[in-house]
Order: C-alpha cells, then structure tokens, then sequence
C-alpha cells in the first residue's frame, strides 16, 4: 500500500457508491439476524421493525466520512469490503444512539416516520400499557443494536492488529457521546446563557461521533501515521460543531416535511442550545424572562412556539449564522494543506457544503 497520505486515489470518490455499499452490507447482517432468530423461533418483530428504522432514510454520512478517511490515510480506492463492513457498524450504532434518544426526547417522528418506540407501542395497542411497553421494548432494541454495532466491526475480518485500532477509535467515541447525552439530560429544561457550556455537549455528542472517530477509524484501517489523523481532526472539529449548530436550527425553525421530525420538540423540551445560551444572553430581560417560561413546558403550543422564534431570531440568529460561516471556512482551510488525495480533499469540501447549505 502506499504511504499514507501519499496516494493518487484514480477515481472520485462516490459518496452516492459507498452508501450503496454499506446499505448492501448491513441488509446482508440483517438478513443474517433475521434467519438466526427464526431458527431460534424469536418474535420476528424485532429485526423488522430496526430494518424499517435502518431503511427509512438517513444520510449515512457516518460511514462515508470513514471510508473517506481510509482513502485519506492512502488505503486502495477498490474499498475492501473488511473497510465497509467497519464503515457500516457506525450505521448501526448510530441507529442505536438514535432509538435511545428519541426515547429520551419523547420524540414522535424520526425520518418521517414513527419513532422506534411508538412503532413498537401501535403494534402492541391491545395490551394494557402499550405505551409504556413500547419506551422499555425501544430500549432493549437500542442495546441489541449496540450490540450488533459491534458484532458487525468484530465479524469484518479485519486483521487483529487493524481490529485493535479500530477499537482504540471506537471505545472513546462510544464513551464520549454517552457523556455528550448525559450532559445534555443536564442541562435540558434548565437552559441558561452559558454558551461554552451549549458547545460542550456539542463536542462530545456530536462532534466526536458525527465526524472526527468515523474519519480516524477509517483511517487506522489504513495505517495512518499521526499527520493524517492531526489534519482529520483539523478538518473534522468545525466541521462538526457546524453540523450541529445547523442541526439545532432545523429543530426550531425546520419545516417537519423536509426535516422529518417536529419543530417543537427542542422548544417543548428546553434544550440548552447555542442558539437558545445567545439569546438568554443578548435578550432584553422582558424578553429573556419570557423565554426563560416558554422553554422547556411540555404544552407549548405553535403560537408561543413563534414567540420563541421571534425572539431567538432577533438576538440570537444572526451570531448562529455567524458561528457556522467561521467553521465551515475553517474546516475548509484546514483541506488545503492536508496531505490526502486532492480527490479525497474536493470530496470532503463537497461534504462540508452539503451539511452547512441543508435548507432550515
């Protein structure tokens, strides 16, 4: 293989060709699960209904950011298919970071779609507590697809030297967005005017899961040496925080029939948001005093919900704006001395466009 960070990838990279790739990966490991629990005769719901969730949409930026990552390190652009097996074990943890927290959120819809948990409470609506059956059924399918997350990596015939890197990779980012999500619980319903702490919960449940561990487990799947990780992380960081600062946008001022998921829910709960710590901020105390009543009640209806928009708009939007410009320009900078492919890096460019230009 050549020298990591070295290497001429021949082709473009195809973000539209890896997806098929892992998706043809993992509705191979569910049919496998689905085989191996009829054999056993287990209730055949349960693969069902993580296939309907895997496949009801998702970008699968996860495991395209790890293959991109492998090419970056100078791993053969024909991806082995040990690379996408890995690639695609970060789909399916972050399927199952994603059942627990809808669970945790209470959410309604995800991808346009039932949540996992009220899914499996409709199938279920002639028990006596469907509801509740549904939240503790979503959680034991959220741990049986972490586990399967791992099987997947663990079954993907990785040499044992590449398999201990990858799990280096994947056991601090496994830690890190668990500490992200109890830091969010924190400080959820509370929200306060501590911006740092809004980008603290951001770094570690979505930066460090999102786009830097996806980027460096492909890339010690390559061998990388410490200057290709060092210009991952460069590009990587921003270019997550910018993900996640347009990311809570959406969830305020997102249309539901693009975004897939309420407009509500974020205000309904009191996230503590970048965009929610500036206006607590900026806001005049009459204003402040409102939002600090609206935020975080359960019945916030659409009218009040535009209160919250009007005054997050008036003194908070535009240094949002402003946050997201700074790191998409410097995600984008920290490419044009990386040592990757110029193939690899025009595909990360492309990648850090289509997450900061998502309609809001």
């Amino acid at each position: 293989m050549t020298a990591p960070g070295t290497a001429s990838v021949s082709t473009t990279p195809d973000p539209v060709a890896i997806r098929a790739r892992v998706d043809e990966a993992l509705a191979s490991f569910v049919r496998e699960k689905a085989g191996g629990g009829a054999a056993r005769r287990l209730p055949a719901e349960v693969v069902d209904t993580l296939e309907g969730f895997l496949f009801a949409g998702g970008k699968r930026i996860r495991p395209v950011l790890c293959v991109l990552g492998w090419l970056a390190a100078g791993g053969s652009p024909e991806i082995p298919q040990p690379v996408v097996r890995a690639a695609a074990s970060l789909e399916l943890f972050h399927a199952s970071v994603l059942i627990h927290d809808d669970v945790i959120d209470d959410s309604d819809t995800r991808r346009d779609h039932p949540t996992v948990h009220r899914s499996l409470a409709d199938r279920h609506r002639d028990r006596r507590d469907p509801d509740r059956f549904g939240v503790n059924a979503a959680i034991v399918l959220g741990d049986l697809t972490m586990v399967w997350a791992a099987e997947l990596l663990h079954t993907a015939q990785l040499s044992a030297s590449r398999l201990g890197g990858a799990l280096a990779v994947l056991d601090s980012m496994r830690a890190d967005v668990m500490y992200g999500q109890y830091l969010d619980l924190l400080a959820t319903g509370c929200p306060t005017e501590n911006l740092e702490r809004a980008m603290e919960i951001v770094r570690y449940k979505t930066v460090s899961y999102t786009c830097e561990h996806p980027l460096h487990l492909g890339a010690v799947l390559a061998d990388a040496d410490p200057r290709v990780l060092a210009a991952l992380t460069a590009y990587a960081r921003p270019l997550g925080e910018a993900f996640q600062l347009r990311d809570d946008q959406i969830g305020v001022y997102g249309d539901p029939a693009s975004s897939g998921k309420s407009n509500l829910e974020d205000l309904r709960e009191g996230k503590h948001t970048a965009l929610v710590a500036l206006a607590l901020e900026n806001a005049r105390p009459a204003d402040a005093s409102r939002l600090r009543v609206l935020l975080g009640d359960p019945e916030l209806d659409e009218d009040q919900a535009e209160i919250c928009r009007d005054i997050l708009t008036a003194t908070a939007l535009p240094q949002v704006e402003d946050m997201i410009t700074v790191r998409w320009e410097q995600a984008k900078r920290a490419l044009l001395d990386a040592p990757f492919p110029p193939e690899v890096c025009a595909a990360l460019r492309r990648i850090a466009d289509a997450v900061v230009l998502r309609a809001v």
